[in-house]
């Protein structure tokens, strides 16, 4: 079942994978080579947590290794490696319909990062963007989206956050801002608990008009969970 929702914001925050981007592939392979350069036990079936900050991964995995390093190789091996890295369904369009200083992207990938997977994906770079080096605390801190929001000039009251993993959820929550959470890597009783007031199965199901002072959004709530969760990058 669905219902059809309508929501008046400043402009929108796009958390990156998993919510504009599918690079489910290229995570997986990178960290588990990255886990088998240092020596890590299981480094074959390793399972990072989505939506944080590679350099916390690292310090967590490898305390014992340089975090800078740690960091440099796994972006190397990530960005070397954008093979299966796609758009999500409705994605373009939804971008296409922003104007530019309307929305961002704040995510818990590296600015590199960012740049190469939405070129990958033949995606618009925005103007502005948030990403890993650009604050002191990453997701579920709500540092990311308090200047996500600054970003586009907005109080985070009168902004949507966009994402689809429960610490992003959270961080959007502490931000202050309104959150819609969209399905695929993880279901819908996670992101609602987290905070999400409103869950879409994906961008195809939200639709934008420009104002004078902002956007008006409509979605398709969806109010079931269709399919098991898979994991898409770190956000």
């Amino acid at each position: 079942m669905s219902r059809w929702v309508r929501l008046e914001a400043a402009g929108v925050l796009f958390d990156m994978d998993g919510v504009l981007t599918s690079s489910i592939g290229s995570v997986h392979r990178s960290w588990r080579r990255w886990a088998e350069h240092y020596g890590l036990p299981n480094a074959a079936t390793l399972a990072v947590p989505h939506g944080t900050r590679a350099i916390d991964i690292v310090a967590k995995l490898k305390p014992d290794v340089d975090v800078i390093e740690g960091l440099r190789l796994i972006e190397e091996m990530e960005m070397a490696d954008g093979e299966g890295v796609e758009a999500l369904p409705g994605t373009r369009a939804l971008l296409e319909a922003l104007p530019a200083h309307r929305w961002a992207i704040v995510t818990s990938a590296t600015f590199r990062l960012v740049v190469a997977r939405l070129k990958a994906a033949d995606l618009p770079t925005p103007e502005r963007i948030i990403s890993a080096e650009s604050v002191e605390r990453g997701k579920p801190d709500p540092e990311p989206y308090r200047r996500g929001a600054e970003l586009i000039h907005a109080a985070p009251a009168d902004c949507i956050v966009v994402e689809d993993a429960p610490s992003g959820v959270a961080a959007g929550v502490a931000a202050g801002c309104r959150v819609l959470g969209v399905l695929g890597t993880h279901d819908m009783e996670e992101l609602r608990a987290m905070g999400a007031s409103w869950v879409v199965q994906s961008l195809e199901d939200v639709r934008v008009e420009v104002g004078l002072q902002g956007v008006d959004l409509t979605l398709k709530e969806s109010e079931t969970d269709s399919g098991a969760p898979g994991a898409t990058g770190l956000g």
